[in-house]
């Protein structure tokens, strides 16, 4: 079993006591971490095949947790619209995408993902045997979870049974690293059936629901008018709420809604780039935080966020809540960084095996590069009740960004070192991409007349 030392580093474990050592070493072997400490206490063991040297200018983070993304070909071609007006213009890739198109769509977001930090991605698509494909090629942890609707006219969208065929093909392939949840569009895409056919798949398999809601003032009006009840209450009566159900954006919420995400133990999707980008407005995440919902981060992929970097989302989630509360001290640091690794981790039900740099648990780690000029200087000092402190964790989540990353592990192995994947040549796979794309807009384009929108 391969032995690794990582030492000399700025460790930030985002353990139960956010324990933050100046000095650390962490040693993983074969895919777990097998010791956490200062590097006074941790030696490095006879056996170790590769010591690597932070130098005090590294500092090692759990790998960062994207809870809510779509792979896509596509990427600043969708400008200038909100919500109901962006959805059936995103919808024309769907129209036209095939199986080739999502492995390279796959390929492109999970190769930046893991370039910018990001090592578990739960992504929402189509044909994703084919992503499962992509994932194994770069070595990415992933929640695969179909885009499934069974509305009159959405027939390019996935299907339930296409669903189970995924769960039952590729739930724990790639060496553990793929999992599938059930995946719902939109209520007004899904009957009252599928939400039924999403928990009898749920309990049967033992896997996730996760669905959209709440993204738009308009939309939530929508729902209201067509359905008589709001959203939450909606997936309340349909059976879907439950420690089991992830539901990306929450924007639009009124009390009673929190109560019920409370109550039911339902996990949240924050997906704050997105949303301020399609001019939904800002999700209540300290409202949330405070009820004890579990909430992640998510990025909701580069067609409506046009990067899919995490240390982005962790400043600007922090920022909105600050202008919004009129509170500097809103959804502090050390919040975000949680948000983005361990609490994403709960929100996936992987909080015991990733999240946090801790003994047993699975060696997703994230080198971040230090000696850049938009990390330094590097600040350590001593608060008036003895206690050390440095700027770096603040750093982390309002000055750092996805090229600042140098190293990343996933389950012990390194598929990024240097700035690079390890797993694939860059330079090809982008050149295939590139052509990818072409081809798919050519094919995109002959719907465009065929433009429907999501109400009525």
């Amino acid at each position: 079993m391969s032995c690794t030392v990582i030492r000399n580093v700025v460790l930030f474990t985002i353990d139960g006591q956010d324990r933050v050592y100046r000095d650390g070493t962490v040693v993983v072997r074969g895919d777990r971490i097998a010791a956490v400490g200062p590097s006074d206490q941790v030696g490095i063991p006879a056996d170790a095949s590769r010591v690597i040297e932070g130098g005090h200018k590294m500092a090692l983070i759990p790998g960062l947790i994207d809870t809510h993304s779509h792979s896509s070909l596509l990427r600043g071609v969708t400008e200038n619209y909100q919500l109901l007006d962006w959805l059936p213009r995103y919808q024309l890739e769907h129209r036209a995408l095939t199986e080739a198109d999502a492995y390279y769509a796959a390929l492109l977001s999970y190769l930046e993902a893991l370039k910018g930090g990001t090592t578990c991605v739960m992504d929402m698509y189509r044909f994703m045997h084919r992503c499962a494909e992509a994932a194994g090629d770069l070595g990415l942890r992933v929640n695969l979870v179909p885009y499934t609707a069974d509305a009159p006219g959405k027939d390019f969208f996935e299907t339930m049974e296409s669903t189970r065929q995924l769960i039952e093909s590729q739930h724990g392939s790639q060496g553990g690293r793929v999992r599938v949840w059930v995946g719902l569009e939109h209520l007004f895409y899904c009957s009252p059936q599928a939400y039924q056919t999403a928990i009898e798949y749920s309990r049967h398999y033992g896997v996730g629901i996760h669905t959209h809601s709440s993204e738009q003032k308009e939309e939530v009006e929508a729902v209201e008018q067509h359905f008589g009840r709001k959203p939450i209450h909606l997936f309340q009566q349909y059976g879907i709420l439950g420690p089991q159900t992830a539901i990306a954006h929450c924007v639009w919420l009124d009390e009673s809604e929190i109560q019920l995400l409370k109550d039911t133990g339902t996990a949240v999707c924050h997906c704050p780039i997105s949303n301020a980008k399609l001019a939904g407005g800002i999700a209540p995440i300290p409202e949330l935080l405070q009820a004890g919902i579990r909430v992640g981060l998510g990025t909701d992929g580069n067609i409506s966020n046009n990067n899919l970097d995490m240390f982005e989302e962790m400043k600007l989630a922090s920022l909105l809540q600050k202008v919004k509360h009129y509170d500097a001290a809103a959804l502090p640091a050390s919040t975000m960084l949680r948000m983005a690794t361990i609490e994403g981790a709960k929100v996936l039900g992987l909080e015991q095996e990733i999240g946090s740099i801790e003994t047993g648990k699975k060696a997703d780690l994230v080198l971040v590069d230090l000696s850049g000029p938009n990390l330094m200087p590097l600040v350590w000092d001593c608060s008036p009740n003895g206690i050390e402190e440095t700027n770096i964790l603040w750093n982390l989540v309002y000055a750092a960004r996805a090229s600042n990353v140098h190293t990343v592990f996933v389950d012990g192995i390194p598929v990024i070192e240097a700035g690079q994947s390890t797993q694939l040549s860059e330079a090809k796979a982008l050149a295939e991409i590139q052509a990818q794309t072409e081809d798919l807009l050519r094919r995109r384009d002959p719907f465009k007349a065929t433009l429907t929108p999501v109400v009525g």
